[in-house]
């Protein structure tokens, strides 16, 4: 099932994405609105909306998203860092996400500004120290994500907190995809149209359910907290006035604009 949150007429509901539509357009999607939320039990209404109609919203309201770095060699080659003994976690504020169609701006405080395209995973229910065996148990499923960068800020700053946790840092959507086996998924980013990164999930260093033990083993995890696993090679410089698209197999793309700070 593919989830998404939006709003309609001053009011923000979930609501199940059915339908199929060409690439690139949301033709022929409806949303058939849910009763409750995607955390506990809930129902569909049977009340059904054209996607076109609606402003989707980011998928969820994390309470923290867990960044997950270097957890691709070649990206970690690429920047001149070694795969770490154990992952490198780091936060992005709540205040950092967007959602799909929203503006990413560009940071007064940095002149270089990198997209990352990355495979989140939404937590579902409310978990800490979970075994390895029950690692999937615990997510309600997988959305896109860019994982967007100061970079030079994160190479002067010890703490990655600025460079990574910025206002519009975290674009996430345009849904969450509850039924999918994200062990071998094409993840692809495009700036302007042009492809810049194209990999595979089977090339994290980590998976999905040793990144949950690690990071569970520290703190509580929380409906609708979000976990980003990485990027492949190829990030590079966004700029005032391009479009970044990051899009994942069999949950769809998500497009954003970079816009000059206000």
């Amino acid at each position: 099932m593919r989830i998404a949150r939006f709003s309609i007429d001053g009011n923000v509901a979930f609501g199940a994405v059915e339908g199929e539509s060409p690439p690139g357009t949301t033709d022929g999607l409806v949303l058939d609105i849910i009763k409750g939320i995607p955390f506990a039990d809930f129902e569909l209404s049977g009340t059904k909306v054209p996607l076109s109609k609606v402003r989707l919203l980011p998928p969820v309201l994390p309470n923290k998203v867990v960044g997950i770095g270097r957890n691709y060699a070649d990206h970690a080659a690429e920047l001149g860092n070694e795969v770490p003994e154990i992952p490198v976690a780091f936060f992005k504020p709540s205040t950092s996400v967007i959602g799909p169609g929203d503006s990413i701006a560009y940071p007064s405080f940095s002149q270089e500004v990198h997209y990352e395209a990355e495979l989140a995973v939404v937590i579902g229910r409310m978990c800490r120290e979970v075994p390895r065996e029950r690692a999937r148990d615990v997510i309600l499923g997988y959305t896109c994500a860019n994982d967007v960068t100061a970079r030079d800020v994160q190479q002067r700053e010890k703490q990655w907190a600025r460079a990574k946790g910025f206002d519009s840092s975290c674009p996430l959507g345009p849904w969450v995809e509850t039924d999918l086996d994200p062990s071998d998924l094409t993840i692809q980013c495009t700036v302007n149209g042009e492809q810049r990164q194209l990999g595979r999930t089977t090339d994290m260093v980590r998976s999905i359910e040793d990144l949950i033990v690690h990071i569970s083993e520290a703190m509580t995890l929380l409906p609708g907290d979000v976990i980003l696993t990485g990027t492949p090679a190829g990030v590079g410089p966004l700029n005032v006035g391009d479009e970044v698209a990051v899009t994942i197999e069999g949950i769809g793309t998500l497009t954003n604009k970079v816009i000059k700070r206000g």
